[in-house]
């Protein structure tokens, strides 16, 4: 379905090109002032501009033309020119009686790179915005008929597993894995499991920053590791397998999912050839030891560092594997954008590496990258957000606390009293997670936000609690209609749903709009006036105990139609409605 005003776009382009005028000015707006027209038309004052013509002139030849429109009720000049029309009721009703669907024929394939934790380490709110924009955005390309390849980067690789596996040896020298004269297979099963493992890392860790023999021994660890040794492979796996467990856990309880799990490790072999492509069409070169991709372009207003692709002593880095995925991607899959879903600090770090891939042909010219950056989660005092004891807050423990907040919330306000106590839970979980997801994604994606657990988890204001007790209540009230065998009709426009219908023709709009600039907000922002016009159109329009039959069938298919179009803007959030509350 195309929106509302995309639709009256079209009429004036015709306009427009009957006017022997440039169309490119026929752009139609959603009305400043909605006390005089719906929609407004400032073309004219550019097209005067370009022509070198009276504006009020042009928009009065344009007005003309479209006063003969049967769909338009009324088209006026006001100001300098501008063209304010108002669109017949029948025109509405005809446009939102169209199925929601999205045209198909620009699709493109766009792959987007998000999530990316780190084998051995548990998700923590760092991880929150990646996961929850990256795959908002996924549903939100697939909903407008791309075709969508999402990719958890997971970090398996580099020097992070050396001192693994020298914490591993430390711990438990007499593991088979550390022994040189082995000649059978190693065990199946990890000799630790993920409690231990994820204990293990922040140890080893913070030992290598202190002590620099045992820094030496995880890096040369690590060259082992990626030099096949076979005992060291096998314990690798154990750590890999031991954390993707978890992560899908978490990820499956935000409802966030990916089409390939392809971490660094994958791109190992092709670092490799793609250091040797650079190496050979001369595209690197040797700078104090180490091998380097110069990005600086003439008239650069700051400096950008050459990309470090191989270490002076040896090892390839980030920026070596992303090269390489790139090269993967676009061999692999041809898409037509790259989006990568990262914190908005690692801008240099992609504008360097995209430029290195453009420069070397690697990537295609045409082919759109893009650093979807992000700001952080942050507690009251702006600094990111921790648990009450200082330390990094995991995602299942934050998870953890929306939903018991969420469960309070639900008791507080007498909702779901007549539930069992396992439908109560699964209310919760839906409520809360919700409101952990609608915090996110309604701040815009480059802004810092403070995680406030009453604000997000209260039903009033907005939050994601509100659009779900404003979607489960027109869940009622269909419920309710079915039981009394009151059928749905034709919808009658009067003056108090006429709003709520041309918010509702918007959802095109808004989400175009939201894919163009990689924006959730926008559809957190669209949602929330929605479901604020239903709730007035609903205090003030009785539904089923209207009297009038054909107004009661009306506003019955008016809030089937709210309901469809709140459904498909919170899919595309990754929010769930549940039945009942």
């Amino acid at each position: 379905m195309k929106s509302i005003r995309e639709h009256l776009e079209n009429s004036v382009e015709k306009a427009f090109e009957e006017a022997q005028i440039d169309k490119k000015f026929a752009k139609v707006v959603k009305s400043q002032r909605p006390d005089l027209c719906q929609f407004q038309c400032n073309g004219a004052l550019g097209a005067a501009k370009s022509l070198g013509k009276n504006p009020r002139e042009i928009g009065q030849k344009i007005a003309d033309i479209l006063s003969k429109n049967a769909d338009l009720s009324k088209v006026e000049i006001a100001g300098a020119g501008f063209i304010n029309i108002t669109l017949k009721d029948e025109f509405i009703t005809k446009i939102l009686s169209q199925k929601i669907s999205f045209n198909e024929n620009c699709a493109q394939t766009v792959v987007l790179d998000f999530g990316g934790p780190n084998v051995a380490k548990p998700m923590h709110v760092g991880h929150l915005r990646s996961a929850i924009i990256g795959d908002c955005l996924r549903r939100l390309f697939k909903r407008l008929g791309h075709k969508v390849i999402a990719d958890n980067h997971l970090g398996d690789w580099g020097t992070q597993m050396g001192m693994l596996i020298c914490k591993t040896r430390e711990k438990y020298p007499n593991l088979p894995y550390f022994d040189e004269n082995l000649s059978g297979e190693y065990p199946q099963n990890p000799p630790f499991d993920i409690l231990e493992l994820e204990l293990l890392y922040p140890q080893a860790s913070k030992e290598c920053k202190e002590d620099g023999e045992k820094m030496t021994a995880a890096l040369k660890a690590t060259d082992e590791l990626q030099q096949g040794k076979k005992g060291f492979t096998a314990l690798w796996k154990h750590f890999v397998n031991l954390s993707v467990e978890t992560l899908k856990n978490d990820f499956m309880r935000l409802g966030v999912e990916f089409d390939y799990w392809l971490g660094e490790s994958f791109y190992m072999e092709k670092m490799t050839e793609v250091v040797e492509y650079l190496k050979k069409e001369n595209y690197a070169k040797e700078s104090q030891g180490a091998l380097v991709v110069e990005v600086a372009e003439p008239g650069d207003v700051k400096e950008y560092p050459p990309v470090l692709l191989v270490k002076s002593g040896g090892g390839f880095l980030y920026a070596t594997s992303d090269i390489a995925t790139i090269d993967y991607r676009v061999k692999e899959f041809s898409p037509n954008r790259i989006c990568y879903v990262v914190d908005k600090r690692q801008s240099l770090h992609f504008e360097q590496v995209f430029r290195a891939v453009k420069s070397s042909k690697i990537a295609p010219e045409d082919l759109l990258l893009e650093h979807i950056g992000f700001g952080t989660v942050n507690g009251a005092d702006g600094k990111p957000y921790k648990t009450r004891e200082g330390g990094v807050m995991k995602l299942a423990e934050l998870m953890d606390l929306v939903i018991t907040k969420a469960k309070e919330r639900i008791e507080e306000a007498g909702l779901a009293a007549n539930e069992s106590e396992e439908e109560k839970a699964k209310i919760a979980e839906s409520v809360g997670i919700s409101a952990l997801k609608f915090a996110d994604l309604s701040n815009y994606r480059l802004s810092d936000y403070v995680f406030d657990l009453d604000k997000f988890c209260a039903f009033e204001g907005k939050t994601g609690p509100y659009l779900l007790y404003t979607a489960v209540r027109i869940k009622s009230i269909i419920r309710k209609a079915n039981e009394a065998k009151i059928v749905a009709g034709e919808i009658k426009i009067t003056d108090g749903d006429r709003d709520l219908l041309l918010e509702i023709g918007r959802l095109s709009d808004v989400l175009q709009n939201a894919a163009a600039d990689c924006a959730p907000n926008f559809i957190c922002d669209y949602i929330y006036g929605l479901s604020q016009e239903f709730n007035r159109f609903y205090n003030s329009s009785p539904i089923l105990h209207e009297k009038d039959e054909v107004l009661r069938k009306s506003r019955l298919a008016i809030a089937q139609k709210t309901l469809e179009t709140v459904e498909t803007a919170l899919s595309i959030l990754g929010i769930g409605i549940p039945q009942r509350m």
